[in-house]
Parts: C-alpha cells; sequence; structure tokens
C-alpha cells in the first residue's frame, strides 16, 4: 500500500519587516531614517541596499506562490502569536534562520519551507531554499516528495500552567542585570544557585547560543595551560537536551556543583523560582516572547512532543 499524501489547499508566507522598514516605522520617513543613519555615521546605502534585495526576493516568491494557484495568506512575524494555523496549510517563511525558528513554535506539524531571501549575504543554516525555488519545493510537498528533516524542541511548563517553546533555547533567569535566585532539581540533585541563568539549548540551537558558552570554556582552559573541552554533539533530530549554568556564584547559601547536564528523551530539568519579582523564562533570545517566573513558580523542562517539520529538499 502506497503512503498517504498529505492534503494541502493553502500557503501561508510569513514574513518579516527589513531594517529600513523599522526605522521608517520609528522615525516617520525615509528621509528622516536617513538623517538619522547618517548623522550617527552609519551608512544608509547598506541599509537600502539590504532593503532591495529583500524586496526583490519578496516579489520573487509572491510570484512563486501565485502560480501555484493555491490559497494564500501573507503575515508579518509580529502576528505569530495570534495566528491560527490550519493543518491543511503549508508554511513558507521568507527570512533569516531567526524568523524561521519563531514560526516553526507556532506552526505545528506543518511542513515549513524555509526561503533564503539574500543566498549571497546571509549564512543561514536553516534556509534550504532560493527564493526562485519556492513554487517547485512547495509543489514537492503537495506530491508527497518532499525531503523533511524533523527537529526537536524543547518545553517549558510551569505549575501555573503556562508553557513556552523553543527550537534553539530557553533561558531561565532574571528580566534585568542582577542574579537570579531559584533552586534546580536534576536526577536526584537539589541545589541552591546564584547564576546569571540557565540556558537550555535543542539540537538545533547547539551550534548558537550553547555554542559561544563552550567557546569561553575552551578560551578559559587555553589561557590556564588545560585541555580544550570536548564539546558534546547534538544533531537537530536528536531527543536531547544541554542545560548549562551561567556564571554562578558560589556562597554559603548557594553552590555550583551541578551546573551542566544533558537531559535525556522522557526526563526533565525542573527549576524553582526564589525570586520575589522580575524572574523570566524566554525563548530563542526573544525577550518579548516570555513567561513570568516569580518566587514559587516551578518549571519543568524536557524535550517537546511536538516536532519542527523543516522542508529540505526533494526525495
Amino acid at each position: 500500500m502506497s503512503a498517504r499524501v498529505p492534503s494541502f489547499d493553502k500557503v501561508v508566507v510569513v514574513t518579516k519587516k527589513t531594517r529600513l522598514e523599522e526605522l521608517v516605522e520609528r522615525f516617520n520617513t525615509i528621509g528622516q531614517a536617513k538623517f538619522y543613519l547618517q548623522r550617527s555615521g552609519d551608512d544608509f546605502d547598506a541599509y537600502q541596499r539590504e532593503h532591495d534585495r529583500y524586496r526583490r526576493s519578496y516579489d520573487r516568491v509572491r510570484s512563486e506562490v501565485d502560480a501555484l494557484a493555491m490559497k494564500q495568506q501573507w503575515i508579518d512575524r509580529s502576528l505569530l502569536p495570534t495566528y491560527f494555523f490550519s493543518k491543511d496549510d503549508v508554511v513558507v517563511t521568507l527570512g533569516p534562520d531567526g524568523i524561521v525558528a519563531n514560526t516553526a513554535k507556532y506552526v505545528g506539524a506543518q511542513p515549513i519551507v524555509a526561503v533564503d531571501p539574500d543566498p549571497e549575504f546571509s549564512a543561514g543554516i536553516l534556509l534550504s531554499t532560493r527564493s526562485d525555488q519556492c513554487a517547485a519545493t512547495v509543489r514537492s510537498v503537495l506530491a508527497g516528495r518532499a525531503k523533511v528533516r524533523e527537529v526537536t524542541l524543547a518545553r517549558a511548563s510551569t505549575s501555573l500552567g503556562q508553557t513556552l517553546l523553543a527550537f534553539n533555547d530557553l533561558f531561565i533567569g532574571a528580566r534585568s542585570h542582577v542574579s537570579a535566585r531559584y533552586r534546580l532539581h536534576f536526577e536526584g540533585k537539589r541545589e541552591d544557585q546564584s547564576s546569571s541563568g540557565v540556558l537550555v539549548s535543542t539540537g538545533a540551537g547547539s551550534t548558537g547560543w550553547l555554542s559561544s558558552v563552550w567557546s569561553m570554556v575552551d578560551g578559559i582552559a587555553r589561557s590556564l595551560g588545560a585541555p580544550a573541552m570536548r564539546r558534546p554533539v547534538i544533531r537537530w533530530e536528536d531527543r536531547q537536551l544541554y542545560f548549562v549554568v551561567r556564571e554562578p556564584y558560589v556562597s554559603k547559601t548557594t553552590g555550583a556543583q551541578c551546573v551542566l547536564g544533558s537531559i535525556a528523551d522522557g526526563r526533565a530539568l525542573s527549576i524553582e523560582s526564589q525570586m520575589p519579582s522580575g524572574g523570566q523564562i524566554f525563548s530563542d533570545g526573544v525577550e518579548s516572547d516570555w513567561i513570568p517566573f516569580d518566587a514559587g513558580t516551578i518549571v519543568s523542562i524536557r524535550a517537546a512532543e511536538q516536532r519542527a517539520q523543516l522542508v529540505t529538499g526533494e526525495r
């Protein structure tokens, strides 16, 4: 019996504002935005060229989607938290890796075609489709020929019933630049800690923020004549997360014995806030995408059941 081909009837395209468009929103006109950049010594022409390249890619994707003769919906990424995705949607993102990560948390099990709007200048590792390939890639999804890579997400669930997903990483800490106070529970260990916060990374995020932590540790080790640390390798689809405690402070009441660990599939890291106010959990480096984490709140972090479905080509 042949595999059932999924049924899709709409293309949802997620776009972003360019830096120039954001400046025009801030200063009302392009002239005022140009004056601001030039007065600060910045290169307005670089913003303009970047904007023009994105708009050319936008127009090409618009033409490609029109050629599919399907229902279509275009939304800015700022609307993702309030947009309802259907099981009949094929999702197309037009932007850097960040827009893919942000979209993946909201689309459920829908396939994501990640279009690179600027192949000559971008360094995205999630962007597998050029603008002029958009229609062909979507058609491969419609025909059941698409090659899809599953990406494990992280899920934070609090004792207050709130949840937050992350494509790359979760950060648990304080809203401002003060030490976070909490009690960490992991694999039978319990420790009160004071630190700059706890970072929990997925396989997809292990080459980002977590990688910068490894680099810092390696740099310190080399400066002290110690051997470099062996970095763990986590694939995107691995049902495994890593956590690291940033800058733990040891005192009479706080320790630093449990500062690194691997959260296996089916296991969880539990953290109890000891901050009267200002505690927060945010995902993928987006501070506006957060939930509160104040005293008495307990968060459990594990690999999410939901997985992102990134289209990487055709079988």
